[in-house]
């Protein structure tokens, strides 16, 4: 690991001013991705600023919906009687991630900053777009198995691994951030990026940036709702394919209907066509099936991914039951 320097802030105005002048710096909150990072040579920071010490660690409810602290941990924020009673579908999310271990120390702001998983960007004698802007993409004809099969470009085909903002983003999420100048509220939609030409650039953030909080609106998913996880082991894995679905329903039709998917994209995918299609309709099987068909419609694989664009199908159609099953 290269040598860094430690030093700790005491508020977010402090943090955000020590970040800010040294483009090289990096904020440290849990850090059970930052330091993966650092010990492979991904991230090399010559400067660590803890930020473990905030008080950014509150989880409320609000006149508009509820509230969720930068630096809370994973685990309290899955498991606060709020997010369980009001926000089912948000804590499985959380729950089906990594392992109870790390959800101890991942905190929420951190979960949103995640960076990929492909093997092809932690391997540092590998070409990566994303870790070395320019160097190519090894993954476009390599093993692409846990690859994109929407949004992708030539030059990155990752995916974006958390199962935590699959959810924020069917519920429609907003990321409050603080700068050396205001604080501003970015749509969830807008959080992260598609690869594009800019692979390197995972969000929306500018250097300096620091996530305070997540807010999310009120909605009527709490008692029907699902998230649902396909991945190669039962814990501790990363999901081939995720789908977080809430519907509001009025008897046996379908108001509207909130869908994201995980594992396909470089972040969080919407699945704007099934919600669309759903709109007014029966909450049936053959409507959830032509919804997941007209979403899936648009996938486009890769060598070794071929498999997801069915088992997308399927997951999308199992969620929904569920959801309105409830």
């Amino acid at each position: 690991m290269k040598p860094f320097k430690f030093i700790s802030a005491t508020n977010p105005a402090q943090a955000v001013a020590m970040l800010t002048k040294n483009a090289d710096a990096a904020f440290l909150g849990g850090g059970t991705n930052l330091l993966d990072l650092m010990k492979e040579h991904v991230a090399l920071p010559n400067e660590i600023i803890d930020i473990g010490n905030l008080s950014l660690k509150d989880i409320r409810a609000t006149t508009t919906g509820f509230y969720l602290g930068a630096l809370a941990k994973n685990t309290e924020t899955a498991n606060h009687p709020l997010i369980r009673k009001n926000l089912p579908m948000l804590s499985k999310a959380i729950l089906a991630g990594a392992s109870a271990q790390i959800r101890n120390m991942a905190t929420n702001g951190g979960n949103l900053l995640q960076r990929t998983r492909c093997s092809y960007f932690y391997d540092i004698s590998m070409p990566c777009n994303k870790r070395v802007p320019g160097s190519g993409c090894a993954a476009l004809e390599g093993f692409n198995r846990m690859h994109a099969i929407f949004g992708w470009s030539e030059h990155c085909v990752a995916v974006y691994p958390s199962d935590m903002a699959v959810a924020l983003s069917a519920l429609n999420a907003t990321v409050n951030v603080q700068n050396n100048k205001t604080e501003r509220a970015i749509p969830f939609k807008d959080f992260h990026l598609l690869p594009g030409n800019h692979p390197e650039k995972d969000n929306s953030l500018t250097h300096g940036e620091l996530i305070k909080g997540i807010e999310i609106p009120e909605n009527n998913f709490a008692s029907h709702s699902a998230y649902v996880k396909v991945r190669d082991r039962n814990s501790y894995a990363f999901a081939l394919l995720s789908v977080a679905a809430g519907l509001n329903l009025n008897g046996n039709i379908i108001k509207s209907a909130n869908i994201a998917l995980g594992g396909v994209a470089h972040k969080p995918w919407r699945a704007l066509q099934a919600e669309e299609f759903l709109k007014g309709k029966a909450a049936t099987t053959a409507n959830f099936t032509k919804a997941a068909e007209t979403e899936m419609a648009a996938a486009k694989a890769l060598t070794y991914n071929k498999f997801k664009i069915e088992m997308g199908k399927k997951t999308l159609v199992n969620a929904l039951e569920l959801a309105f099953k409830g």
